[in-house]
């Protein structure tokens, strides 16, 4: 496994070991006791595992837990997305900035993006499946969306300009960065 920081330190690219031949691959997805010596530094525990498949233009996030906050271990199975961690953690010097990465059933990257960081992707494919293991359960009642498109935060997505974004209702109405941190400060 190949860990690389990106340019918020406690983000990281993971990538696997893959063993492939004219048979097909092998590769070893999830190791407990390299994840915690290589990754995070300290014990870290998965309770949840997810799958979403979604088209072409599909722009799902950024999502967060207020209660309940996940750290994610994200993959792609089967086509590509650019996936997006902001970093909303107060007092962290990187607050407000974001990192973007591909990720894609051919490159076999993983991301991880810590508690405290938002989270979202856009599908570049024609679709794409896209897995992940949380590190708290989900709950409904503390998911707040923030704006793929909040000014302040200015992430760099690569749309295509031909294709009409496709985004959820509750992510249409999501808050910027700054009704948020507002809204935190004030309860």
């Amino acid at each position: 496994m190949k860990v690389t920081d990106t340019r918020i330190p406690d983000v990281k690219i993971i990538e696997p070991s893959v063993f492939g031949d004219e048979r097909g691959f092998f590769m070893e997805t999830w190791n407990q006791k390299q994840f915690e010596e290589l990754v995070t530094g300290k014990p870290t525990q998965f309770v949840q595992d997810n799958h979403s498949k979604s088209k072409k233009g599909i722009l799902r996030g950024l999502h967060y837990q207020t209660e309940n906050t996940q750290g994610k271990l994200v993959r792609v199975v089967s086509g590509e997305v650019f996936d997006v961690a902001v970093d909303i953690r107060k007092g962290s010097p990187t607050f407000g900035q974001w990192v973007g990465e591909y990720l894609s059933a051919e490159n076999k990257r993983q991301l991880w993006v810590p508690e405290g960081f938002a989270h979202g992707f856009y599908v570049t494919s024609e679709e794409a499946e896209f897995v992940y293991k949380c590190t708290d359960y989900y709950n409904p009642n503390a998911e707040v969306s923030i704006k793929w498109n909040d000014r302040d935060l200015n992430i760099e997505w690569p749309l295509n300009n031909n294709i009409d974004i496709k985004i959820s209702n509750k992510d249409q109405n999501a808050m910027t960065l700054s009704v948020y941190i507002e809204r935190d400060l004030h309860g």
